[in-house]
């Protein structure tokens, strides 16, 4: 009897040291260097490969236990996929829930107003998120502009301007998917209760809200910018805006000389009385705003101050008198045609 008190308490004991054990392993860490590691989880990537490259960055220190650990908790087929930073020591529970829970590592970007989307590849292209051909590659695929009726004209004026939380590993698709409902999320409240803005369409609207996006950045001057366009296409006069016509130029270095202004490409608005097919950069929500809720003013012409600001007016005289004042002699020669017939 006495051997059998003995061996029962001795199995006890043992049972007591191996509980002891498996909480130790999974509950407590280790003293050690504290340091960061990063780990890559792949789109479905085996477990065990995972498990491996924890151990091998030393976030585990025991891959068996790890492995039996996450199958008898069911963890094993729930982990997702993306950059994950550990800050070693961490106990095993800590680090399989991390993964099980998807805290990843997150690379955060803020696209401005009024960049085009071969400058937001760019710009994501030198945070290295993207590859710039892909994401412009993609920005064509008929499958992320046909939710937005968008065959055919592209995305440009859709990828909506913001601060994103972008996974390292997310695809360029993925990206663009993002922004674009993202513009869903801000823009469509604004443009299902528009009031028919001067009977525009939807694209339309986007149109020249990425117009006034680049004629000013003053906030002030947005409804005013709106307005002198509104009025002017309800005249049925050429809209005559330097950007738009730079925007459809196949190379620009800094220069709009008169010869660019009689490039009779469609989105030369010094030829046509009306919108250009698309938007030319991928505008704000102020801009949008602008574009639906134009100042009721009459004005027709602005000229810039060289100061970011601009004057506007009602008439040609004032306008050219507003262009002589802030604008230099060969630029006057220019702008003074600005809002008066078309350029022969």
């Amino acid at each position: 009897m006495n051997w059998f008190f003995k061996t029962l308490l001795g199995l006890v004991a043992a049972i007591v040291l191996f509980v002891g054990f498996l909480i130790t392993q999974i509950f407590f860490s280790v003293s050690g260097n504290h340091e960061s590691v990063e780990i890559r989880v792949e789109r479905g990537e085996p477990f065990a490969a995972v498990v491996r490259k924890l151990a091998e960055s030393k976030v585990i220190r025991n891959e068996e236990f790890f492995l039996l650990w996450a199958r008898l908790t069911g963890g094993e087929k729930k982990i997702q996929w993306g950059v994950y930073r550990f800050d070693t020591p961490l106990p095993p529970r800590d680090v399989l829930e991390r993964l099980v829970t998807g805290k990843r590592v997150f690379l955060a970007i803020t696209i401005p107003e009024g960049l085009t989307v071969r400058e937001t590849a760019e710009l994501l292209a030198r945070m290295e998120i993207v590859d710039r051909d892909k994401f412009l590659a993609a920005a064509s695929d008929p499958d992320l502009l046909a939710p937005l009726g968008l065959e055919g004209k592209g995305l440009e004026g859709y990828l909506f301007p913001d601060t994103y939380r972008f996974m390292p590993m997310a695809s360029e698709k993925e990206i663009i998917a993002t922004m674009l409902e993202q513009f869903r999320k801000a823009s469509e409240p604004l443009l299902s209760q528009r009031d028919d803005a001067a009977g525009l369409t939807s694209h339309e609207i986007m149109t020249l809200a990425s117009m006034i996006e680049k004629e000013t950045g003053v906030p002030a001057e947005r409804p005013l910018v709106s307005a002198v366009f509104h009025n002017r296409l309800k005249r049925n006069m050429p809209l005559q805006s330097d950007p738009t016509t730079i925007y459809g130029l196949k190379s620009f270095d800094g220069n709009l000389t008169r010869k660019h202004l009689r490039d009779p490409h469609p989105y030369n608005t010094y030829r046509i009385p009306a919108l250009p097919p698309g938007p030319i950069c991928n505008p704000g929500l102020a801009a949008i705003k602008a574009a639906l809720q134009p100042a009721d003013v009459s004005y027709l012409f602005f000229v810039s101050k060289n100061d970011g600001t601009h004057v506007f007016s009602e008439d040609l005289e004032a306008h050219n008198q507003a262009v002589k004042t802030h604008q230099s002699v060969r630029q006057a020669r220019r702008s003074s045609t600005k809002g008066a017939a078309p350029l022969q």
